[in-house]
């Protein structure tokens, strides 16, 4: 991939950029391999399956841009040396119908008089711009705002924006300290619909006709992959090695959306996800009752916290565990350990915390593994292991 702000030396974030993305593949799998054959040493050999990769470039459905600039020229993208706004509404790792979208909502900001926070004043009011875009095109727009004094301006001038743009979702989100934090507590949907529908190609063996997929339903400050392509072949995945081994009852640990547990429901088998996100938890609930999945459902709570509390008997036959970047951690392994899951599904996207954590589960052999490129350009990986008891 070629990218004129790498070139031009305004914005390093892609750290790859401009080397072979096939190189940049093999890599990525050497490193996991070597990250994680300490932890595994002593156990019968993991089979790796080929990694899965997407499109190089135009791939990414999220776009998060820090808004700098004056209220007349405005730039959405990221801060340079001394504050400065470093406008990148081209970037090439945008879907299509994202990077279409981000001149509009630049002209957007002009119209709606949203003057861009400055950091080093601390004045101004727009700081991010927050967008998604669902496989079907429809768009998420927030505004990560100082206040509130723009909402009316924001209301007035949205007819105008959702005339020019599919936007399914817009809200506003509210994040009133001066420090380095994306967002805020406080949300404010401004259109009647207050998700966004991701449709993702992966079948759901619910015994009824669910036509389009997986939807997963997103709310405003809900997580989803950023790459839908190579996060419909991580649900597959998943589906493939459970389907062999057809297990009665599913825990999804940290289970955002509900990707892993709506993928994996089925006739017969219950599953519980649980995710410390109340957002996250209530977009799949509904996910879950609109796919007709009334043996899912979906727990408020710190997933080590709630596994703990559980008696042995309702212990289930597999557990997914999807964490962020730390790893899951002694407590919980430990509780792994002695638990009677006979199954477990990890997938990571950080290896050094997964090798330390499939070295405390030694009581179960790594039986397959596979690297999912979600972030081309990057060193950032997703690895999806299966861990089965002998």
């Amino acid at each position: 991939m070629q990218c004129d702000y790498f070139d031009a030396g305004a914005c390093a974030s892609c750290t790859w950029m401009g080397r072979a993305y096939a190189d940049q593949v093999a890599d990525k799998q050497r490193h996991v391999e070597q990250l994680l054959a300490p932890a595994l040493a002593g156990r019968p050999p993991v089979a790796w399956l080929p990694p899965a990769t997407g499109p190089e470039e135009g791939f990414r459905n999220k776009a998060k841009m820090v808004v700098a600039g004056t209220v007349e020229a405005p730039a959405l993208g990221i801060l340079g040396a001394g504050g400065r706004g470093i406008d990148l509404r081209h970037c090439g790792l945008h879907e299509p119908g994202l990077h279409d979208a981000l001149p509009v909502l630049a002209e957007h900001v002009v119209r709606a008089r949203l003057a861009p926070y400055d950091v080093g004043s601390r004045r101004g009011e727009l700081k991010h711009l927050l967008v998604t875009r669902s496989p079907d095109g429809e768009l998420m727009v927030r505004w990560v705002l100082r206040s509130t004094e723009p909402e009316a301006r924001l209301r007035k001038h949205l007819g105008w924006l959702l005339e020019r743009l599919p936007v399914a979702v817009a809200s506003i989100n509210v994040q009133p300290e001066h420090k380095a934090v994306l967002e805020g507590e406080r949300e404010i949907v401004l259109t009647e619909q207050a998700t966004l529908a991701m449709r993702l190609d992966v079948g759901v063996d619910v015994g009824v006709d669910v036509g389009d997929g997986l939807r997963l339903h997103l709310r405003p400050q809900s997580f989803f992959q950023t790459n839908t392509t190579v996060a419909t072949v991580l649900y597959e995945q998943a589906r493939a090695w459970v389907a062999e081994t057809a297990p009665a009852s599913v825990w999804d640990l940290y289970s955002g959306v509900g990707g892993f547990a709506l993928a994996l429901a089925g006739p017969g088998r219950s599953v519980t996800g649980v995710e410390i996100a109340p957002e996250a938890v209530v977009s799949a609930q509904l996910s879950a009752a609109e796919a007709g999945l009334d043996r899912a459902r979906f727990v408020a709570a710190d997933a080590t916290a709630w596994a703990l509390e559980q008696p042995r008997a309702a212990h289930p036959d597999l557990v997914v565990v999807n964490p962020p970047r730390r790893g899951i951690g002694p407590a919980l392994t430990g509780w792994l350990e002695s638990s009677g899951v006979r199954e477990v599904l990890y997938s990571s996207c950080n290896a050094t915390s997964l090798a330390r954590d499939l070295a405390a589960l030694a009581s179960y052999d790594v039986e397959a593994a596979r690297l999912l490129d979600m972030f081309p350009q990057t060193t950032h990986h997703e690895v999806l292991v299966r861990l089965r008891r002998p």
